[in-house]
């Protein structure tokens, strides 16, 4: 599954800032006009999505081995230690997108002040070079060296 395709929890705030669905926003950003807000917007939601997934994945794995139907003699102390350390990665992974990605948003101008990109005709500048001078003596600028 493409990360286009996961659920975010920060999805109906895009729709929201962007007046636009979220899948619409990664086609906006595949054109050639698309704004660096939506570009950025995008990777860190993109980002923050893979995290919450890891984040559900650890907390389903710890939820089976501790299911009450389970039997006891397989719980490992280290296997939970481990799923322990790795939950506070992926939680500290989705708490800083999230955050980034709340800065970005609440930074934005109001949906009706976003302005589309101009696009400039590339201008460009002709020059010559000043004719060339004499070609130096071949030893010129050449550190003598000391005989003893």
């Amino acid at each position: 599954m493409s990360v286009r395709d996961k659920p975010c929890t920060q999805d109906a705030r895009l729709h929201e800032v962007f007046g636009v669905p979220v899948t619409d926003l990664y086609e906006q950003a595949a054109g050639p006009d698309a704004s660096a807000a939506i570009t950025r917007a995008l990777e860190l939601r993109s980002f923050l999505a893979l995290a919450e997934e890891q984040v559900a994945r650890i907390r389903d794995r710890v939820h089976e081995a501790m299911a009450p139907e389970r039997d006891m003699d397989e719980l490992s102390a280290d296997d939970l230690r481990m799923d322990t350390q790795w939950l506070e990665a992926a939680l500290a992974a989705r708490d800083g997108y999230r955050a980034a990605l709340d800065d970005l948003l609440r930074t934005m101008p109001p949906l009706h002040q976003q302005a589309r990109p101009a696009r400039f005709a590339q201008q460009t500048v002709t020059t010559t070079l000043p004719p060339a001078a004499a070609p130096a003596p071949a030893r010129a600028g050449a550190a003598r060296s000391r005989r003893r």
